[in-house]
């Protein structure tokens, strides 16, 4: 039942997007608290939205989202963003197809 109650509420507080918004879009001179809870709420957005939010432990889910987004602001302090890194599995991907 607690666990219920818990998802409910955290539901209801990622669907609300107009408020949630304003948390999850930050500017690039923003602090690092900022750029990670707008990572965390987008990351948990996306989870909620896929239906993979709930579907395992809240432990495993909160370890997934920090990594994520941990490894997201490593590779933006080092001018590496999300984009390079899809080019770079396209490029592999490749490759391996050729193989």
């Amino acid at each position: 039942m607690k666990k219920c109650v818990l998802m409910l509420g955290v539901a209801a507080i990622l669907s609300n997007c107009a408020e949630m918004e304003k948390y999850m879009n930050v500017s690039s001179n923003a602090s690092a608290q900022e750029k990670f809870r707008a990572c965390a709420l987008t990351e948990a957005q996306t989870k909620l939205k896929n239906g993979t939010l709930f579907a395992q432990d809240m432990s495993i889910t909160k370890e997934e989202i920090v990594n994520t987004c941990l490894k997201k602001m490593a590779l933006e302090a080092a001018g590496i963003d999300s984009e390079a890194q899809t080019i770079t599995s396209g490029i592999l991907n490749s490759l391996q197809a050729l193989k």
